[in-house]
């Protein structure tokens, strides 16, 4: 289901619960939310769309990756950008880094343990943040 975006920066601004299989409608939610705002928007966390919960989604061009209750595990070659975000106006600066490496499940549960560089790791970092109730 296509949900609103939270703009409530007090809510955004909570740390995330980990997330449960019973949690899984989330995902979907995320997925198509995200679909719905894919001209301006290549990822979401869950409490972009009112669940607290440590579940993202970045798309990857091809295909869309949720994770859930990922964790940034290693990160190298620090750089400064600016980042835009669906639930707060303009940009910001930030410190990012080139490449990460993400412990996270999928939606079966599956355990993964991936390295990410670039743009699809700049994402991911940002999306980890708002599990955090980090806001740019």
């Amino acid at each position: 289901m296509i949900k609103p975006i939270v703009r409530d920066v007090f809510f955004l601004n909570q740390r995330s619960e980990e997330a449960t299989k019973a949690d899984l409608p989330v995902a979907q939610d995320l997925e198509d939310t995200l679909r719905a705002n894919r001209e301006r928007c290549v990822g979401m966390a869950a409490n972009m769309i009112g669940f607290r919960k440590r579940i993202i989604i970045v798309s990857a061009g091809f295909a869309n990756i949720v994770m859930i209750n990922p964790v940034i595990t290693e990160k190298s070659e620090a750089y400064e950008t600016e980042e835009g975000c669906l639930s707060l106006p303009g940009e910001r600066k930030t410190i990012r880094y080139d490449k990460i490496t993400v412990k996270y499940l999928d939606k079966t549960f599956t355990a993964h343990t991936q390295t990410f560089s670039g743009y699809i790791a700049q994402i991911i970092q940002h999306e980890c943040d708002h599990l955090e109730g980090i806001l740019i």
